[in-house]
């Protein structure tokens, strides 16, 4: 399966900065390292996600001790 990809622009004085901090490191590229950065920040954010609200969950919370299964 191929890879596509599509450019994504950043003000220049920060692409130097980020091409100085991976020097000497495992990025290739500037493209690598941005793309690693989101990615991390992206899975960060769908761990922190609430599956339900705080309503929700007292209402299962409920239906559960009607049922029997939780005190």
């Amino acid at each position: 399966m191929e890879k596509e990809f599509t450019p994504v622009l950043i003000p220049t004085s920060l692409y130097k900065k980020i091409e100085e901090k991976i020097k000497g490191t495992e990025f290739s590229s500037v493209s690598s390292y941005i793309t690693k950065v989101l990615r991390e920040t992206l899975a960060k954010e769908e761990e922190n996600k609430e599956v339900f609200t705080a309503e929700e969950e007292e209402k299962i919370k409920e239906r559960l001790k009607a049922l029997g299964y939780i005190d």
